[in-house]
């Protein structure tokens, strides 16, 4: 070790639901450890969400080591408060070792074993080392972006907070997932006209034959899902989240419907140039992928009802409310009135400050069930990391349990 070096057996790096449902289990386990969060717990719920966000999976999926949802409404969807005061009060039910404001700068293979981490400016030895930071740490924006007018607003999705922080005038939403199709919403409730870019986003009811889509698909085991049993394997780590929302007790977010309202739809966003935006020829094509995603999801339900003989109440099917009619004209933003553009487009991990053997060629981290080749290191909160619900309020105990089985050495079982 060299001098000034501080030695502990597990490192966190990341102190969001995931680091801390990891720490909760070490806690429970009398594992000394720390976590090391750049800004403070949970941020993101606070920092990055608009002033109407709301989740897009019912209340009783919320299950926190040692923490579920236990208010009134199991089957709603927390508002942007509620999940702020659900997350802190997690933070609260127990007592983690947690560093906030102390980003973790570097990570290198330790020559005594190991992993040498620095953190804050100082630097620590530790035997584990779990990355719990996230996948969402470098928003997209296309180089093209910045030889736009900058007359016309920009904005990511990450720092969108409501219609009245963007300028009079209508706005260009470029993306089609759940943050770009719950933003065009929001924008329409407040009477903005809105432009969208329909990209390949999939999506999927709310409701069906009289219950929420997800009670169904959870009596269908679908969450119990692992990634090596996906039809898709390690490939559903790459696919869109279907947009749906949960805004007013929830609803379908069907863009047809928008459009027949008003909202202009356009294919997928190729480039804007000269303040023109030019778009794929693909807006028919993604808007009925999108509508049969949703009816093949209807159909494993049917299909589960009638194989378990359930009563339930039957549904006609879909009928679009409104077609393309297969122009696809750019669009010229000034003439159409635009003055904001929202990038609803996603993210890119950074793992720049990791200096360890367990990336492909693609840079993206390779892992089984967040355990690595390198050993003693993980990765835990990740899309698909075993199950659907991984980076989610619904699977990341489970997630975090099984690595503190590794760490321990014995088994844990999930809170």
């Amino acid at each position: 070790m060299t001098q000034n070096e501080k030695s502990i057996p597990v490192i966190i790096v990341g102190g969001g639901q995931a680091g801390l449902s990891m720490s909760w289990y070490l806690c429970r386990e009398k594992v000394e450890h720390i976590v090391f969060e750049a800004k403070t717990a949970c941020h993101s719920w606070d920092d990055e969400r608009w002033d109407n966000f709301c989740l897009v999976t019912p209340n009783w999926q919320c299950e926190l080591p040692g923490h579920p949802y236990k208010g009134k409404d199991p089957h709603g969807f927390m508002v942007k408060q509620e999940i702020i005061d659900y997350v802190k009060g997690f933070v609260a039910s127990f007592n983690p070792p947690l560093r906030e404001h102390t980003a973790v700068t570097s990570i290198t293979r330790h020559e005594g074993g190991g992993y040498r981490v620095v953190a804050g400016g100082e630097t620590w030895h530790a035997k584990h080392v779990v990355i719990a930071s996230g996948a969402y740490q470098d928003a997209v924006i296309p180089g093209y972006a910045s030889a736009i007018d900058p007359a016309i607003h920009q904005v990511h999705s990450q720092d969108y907070r409501n219609a009245a922080q963007l300028p009079e005038g209508a706005v260009l939403v470029v993306g089609s997932g759940q943050s770009g199709a719950q933003i065009v919403e929001d924008l329409f409730l407040e009477k903005r006209k809105v432009h969208l870019c329909v990209g390949s986003a999939p999506r999927v009811s709310r409701f069906y034959r009289g219950r929420d889509v997800v009670d169904w698909l959870a009596d269908m085991h679908f969450y119990d899902l692992t990634v090596d049993n996906h039809p898709l394997r390690d490939g559903a780590r790459d696919k869109t989240n279907h947009y749906v929302t949960g805004r007013n007790g929830g609803h379908d977010l069907d863009l047809r419907l928008f459009a027949k309202k008003g909202v202009g739809l356009h294919g997928t966003l190729e480039t804007i140039r000269d303040e023109v935006a030019h778009f794929a020829p693909d807006l028919k094509e993604n808007l009925d992928d999108a509508d049969k995603t949703n009816a093949d999801i209807k159909k494993s339900i049917d299909a589960y009802i009638a194989r378990e003989g359930i009563t339930a109440p039957t549904e006609a099917p879909y009928v679009p409310v409104w077609e393309p009619d297969g122009s696809n004209t750019p669009l010229d933003l000034k003439a159409a009135g635009i003055t904001s553009i929202l990038w609803c487009i996603g993210f890119r991990p950074n793992y720049r400050w990791i200096d360890v053997p367990v990336f492909n060629g693609a840079n993206k981290p390779v892992w089984h069930r967040g355990v690595t080749d390198a050993p003693g290191f993980y990765f835990l909160g990740l899309p698909w990391l075993h199950t659907w619900g991984s980076g989610r309020f619904s699977g990341v105990s489970r997630d975090a349990a099984w690595l503190a089985s590794q760490i321990t050495g014995k088994d844990v079982p999930v809170a």
